[in-house]
């Protein structure tokens, strides 16, 4: 892994030689894994390799959406500021994630690095002049905001009816279907993000996610790890409670 400069701010990588495909370990995940060899140096050619430390912004709402970005590494949180002021935190994004779609000229939210975050960002019209080479290219970003689609159906779902420990039980599974879908272990889920983060997802305050992390841990449904893993030691149980039975 790179060595992140924490006292500066995003920069790009000037080393012009290297691909910023050829080692990519999110490849096949990302909006790249439909693209042949010659193809991907097209791809290549039109990608910057940028860096954020944890709480750098990525992108604001509400400001030009002049860029996309394919996550590589790391964890980047969108959200929604409401106006009273409060964070409604939309989701996360991981490995393979693609970040910055947009329906009109703007953002509709905005994201932020949660640990060290290595992307690919593109200029929105050069990519879009891509898209019109590569139709397969295009289809696969369909696919990717179809899916984001989905996930925000999902969430809204999550913030229904739902009592605190079956959303925290749905977060904890989510986020291992998705480490299972980007090559990892169903368990531990690795949580980057802070209890306030999940507070803000889930809909609930900083105090009722603590309290019920706590009483998960003390009935054995979950076992809190160092380096913010969380092992879930049964899925069938958890499956039970996500579903409020």
């Amino acid at each position: 892994m790179a060595v992140i400069n924490f006292n500066r701010s995003p920069v790009s990588n000037p080393d012009p030689i290297m691909s910023p495909c050829a080692a990519c370990s999110v490849r096949d995940l990302s909006i790249c894994g439909v693209l042949d060899e010659t193809d991907l140096q097209k791809m290549a050619a039109i990608a910057h390799n940028m860096q954020y430390s944890p709480q750098d912004p990525i992108i604001d709402e509400g400001e030009p959406a002049d860029f996309l970005f394919n996550i590589t590494a790391g964890t980047v949180r969108l959200y929604k500021l409401l106006p009273d002021g409060r964070r409604q935190i939309t989701g996360f994004l991981t490995n393979g994630d693609f970040l910055g779609i947009a329906l009109n000229e703007n953002y509709a939210y905005s994201a932020e690095a949660v640990d060290d975050v290595r992307v690919c960002r593109f200029v929105r019209r050069k990519l879009e002049n891509l898209l019109d080479e590569l139709p397969h290219l295009e289809k696969r970003l369909l696919g990717l905001a179809s899916n984001e689609l989905a996930q925000a159906q999902d969430q809204m779902v999550l913030l229904g009816r739902k009592t605190a420990k079956e959303k925290l039980v749905s977060f904890f599974l989510m986020l291992s279907r998705r480490q299972k879908e980007i090559g990892g272990e169903a368990s531990p889920v690795m949580l980057p993000m802070s209890r306030s983060d999940i507070a803000d997802y889930l809909g609930l305050t900083t105090e009722t996610v603590s309290r019920t992390f706590s009483s998960l841990k003390r009935s054995q449904t979950i076992k809190l790890e160092e380096g913010g893993k969380v092992t879930l030691p049964n899925m069938e149980v958890l499956e039970t409670i996500a579903e409020g039975y």
